[in-house]
């Protein structure tokens, strides 16, 4: 019997940072100072309005609206679509984050693609990662 091809629903964060439409190009700015953050997905009502880089911003100004500096081609793939190949092409194209989209424009999550190229960010780690930033944040200066 041969097994099925993993998915990218399969290894997809579900509960990516969403930004809603309207952000100023300095709120999103301020969006990417954590450097684990590679995207900004505008949701509207639920569906992928676009998805914004650090490098959309550039040579805008802070107080511009950042809506249409942003693109969904080629920052998108199917929440059936291979697991393999989609990593594949992630790398081949330097992405290491994909927005899994529904055919009805629906967001669905994120696919983030591990450092390495060779294996994919959980809900979990995330999680524990934003839980070890807060302890941090909450230590006295000095510690």
């Amino acid at each position: 019997m041969v097994e099925s091809q993993r998915t990218v629903a399969q290894a997809m964060l579900r509960s990516p940072k969403l930004s809603a439409p309207g952000l100023s190009v300095g709120d999103l700015l301020d969006f990417f100072a954590d450097d684990h953050v590679h995207l900004a997905l505008i949701v509207d009502g639920g569906r992928l309005a676009t998805v914004i880089t650090r490098s959309d911003l550039h040579g805008h100004a802070l107080t511009e609206t950042a809506d249409d500096l942003g693109t969904l081609a080629g920052w998108t793939v199917a929440p059936d679509a291979d697991l393999e190949q989609s990593r594949q092409q992630m790398i081949a194209t330097g992405r290491r984050r994909l927005a899994v989209v529904g055919a009805d424009g629906k967001l669905q999550g994120l696919l983030c693609l591990k450092r390495s190229g060779q294996g994919f960010c959980s809900d979990a780690g995330v999680a524990s990662r934003a839980r070890e930033r807060r302890s941090v944040a909450a230590q006295p200066d000095g510690a």
